[in-house]
């Protein structure tokens, strides 16, 4: 039973709100309490004065301002907030969060060092990165992502019977990796190295939602920790390549090559180890990268609309057709991968209370834009299918691209009725969330069923 005046039915509302309040790095949960405590108080006054519970709610998060206005309060009146986040690893400063944070850390220091030595370990057997690239190059997730995933899974302190499920995944994917023994020039070795990275970082996502695996919000969260992890590892690049070329300018100052070092020690173990120390990072200081990852996504999302929209017009003044051989291909799925990872991340990163605004227009533009690229793709594909026959290579562009068009038709669909205030932003959301899982099942699909059916081609 509800109270006559509907205030309980509010409590998805604000534990929503709560959720993106909570992500704001100015913020700290007493601030988060306070202004939560406000705004039920203000939803009460409201009520009393005979609005509906629906129509209270609104109001009194219209009166509370801008949440980027209440950060920038926060920020000027706790300035060395921000400072602690980038230097700090505590959650809380208390004694309990101060050990858990030093656990964590040797957590993820022992999973990092797993998987630098994961690495190495073919070696001793002989199998060397430059003589077996049909065993290293659909293995490499392999090395890297199970440590992160056990990293995650340990801090969520994920039950048996999901680590179970976590350590089947991984083990199908080895199997999936090594078992059809795939020569080099083979196509489905391509299609397997591809997207058993992609299968296997979705067994990372059900590890980092393990502390609450049907929630939806979980998902998106997962989409959050991607784009960010992301930033993460491109930064750590970053900064190896420049401990790479200061270690080659000092050594071989002094006459000695780090050559061998360099190429067979750090990069691999460096790169395989960066896997699990940006997770750990998304961990600990998401509210750092969290202000700059949307900046990105907002940089970016009109210049990739202005380079399709470029396309598509000096596509329909040239009369070439569409190359559509692999490297063509891979490009074009891609990119139209990079536009859905722009979207995505856009609304995990979104207000889900505030109006439409200039920028949704924008992303209406630019899945309109990737979905006319995709149809053209589409459209070229069945046809050299149709003329020349299907390859591995073609029958998993087909798919990929009839399931992004699904996705982008509907997103198309839901943002044009968003920036006409006929559907809320979190049907948008709902629609992401649901899809996620089509694009894991397909990644086992191609990397599981396609090497037989077309004969290890």
């Amino acid at each position: 039973m509800t109270e006559p005046d509907g205030r309980e039915e509010l409590e998805p509302q604000f534990a929503q709100w709560r959720h993106y309040v909570e992500r704001r790095p100015e913020l700290r949960r007493s601030d988060a309490d306070e202004l939560e405590d406000h705004l039920r108080g203000s939803v009460d006054e409201l009520v009393a004065a005979g609005l509906h519970a629906d129509e209270a709610f609104l109001v009194a998060v219209k009166r509370m301002g801008s949440l980027d206005d209440l950060s920038r309060e926060f920020a000027r009146e706790h300035s060395e907030r921000l400072w602690k986040q980038l230097v700090l690893t505590g959650e809380s400063g208390s004694p309990a969060a101060d050990t858990r944070s030093r656990r964590d850390l040797v957590a993820m220091v022992a999973c990092a060092v797993g998987a630098a030595v994961s690495i190495k370990v073919p070696e001793l057997f002989g199998l060397g990165f430059e003589e077996d690239v049909a065993f290293y190059a659909p293995n490499l997730g392999l090395f890297a992502l199970p440590w992160l995933a056990a990293f995650l899974a340990w801090r969520r302190r994920a039950g048996r019977g999901l680590i179970g499920v976590l350590c089947a995944l991984f083990a199908l994917g080895a199997v999936a990796a090594n078992a059809y023994q795939l020569t080099d020039e083979s196509q489905s070795l391509a299609l397997t190295s591809i997207h058993l990275p992609i299968a296997l970082w979705f067994v990372v996502g059900l590890a980092y939602v393990s502390d609450d695996v049907r929630a939806p919000r979980r998902r998106m969260d997962f989409v959050r920790f991607t784009g960010e992890w992301f930033v993460y590892y491109v930064l750590i690049a970053l900064g190896g390549g420049v401990l790479i070329a200061f270690t080659f300018g000092t050594f071989e100052a002094i006459g000695i090559s780090p050559e061998g070092f360099v190429t067979q020690w750090l990069i691999p173990c460096g790169a395989a180890a960066a896997v699990t120390v940006a997770g750990w990072l998304v961990e600990y200081k998401q509210g750092v990268v969290e202000n700059i990852a949307p900046v990105l996504t907002r940089l970016f999302t009109p210049l990739f609309t202005a380079v399709l929209l470029a396309f598509l017009v000096t596509f329909g003044l040239a009369d070439a057709g569409i190359d559509v051989e692999r490297e063509a291909l891979i490009l074009f799925d891609l990119l139209l991968v990079v536009v859905l990872g722009l979207l995505l991340y856009s609304i995990s990163a979104r207000d889900p209370l505030a109006p439409p605004v200039l920028f949704d227009k924008l992303q209406l533009a630019l899945v309109v834009s990737a979905l006319a690229i995709d149809v053209l793709v589409l459209l070229e594909i069945i046809g050299r299918i149709t003329e020349y026959g299907t390859t591995p290579n073609k029958a998993a562009a087909l798919g990929e691209n009839a399931i992004l068009l699904a996705n982008l038709v509907w997103s198309a669909w839901l943002l044009l009725r968003l920036v006409g205030r006929r559907t809320p932003f979190a049907a948008l959301e709902r629609w992401q969330i649901g899809y996620l899982p089509v694009y894991a099942v397909w990644a086992w699909i191609v990397v599981l069923i396609f090497p037989p059916l077309f004969d290890f081609l």
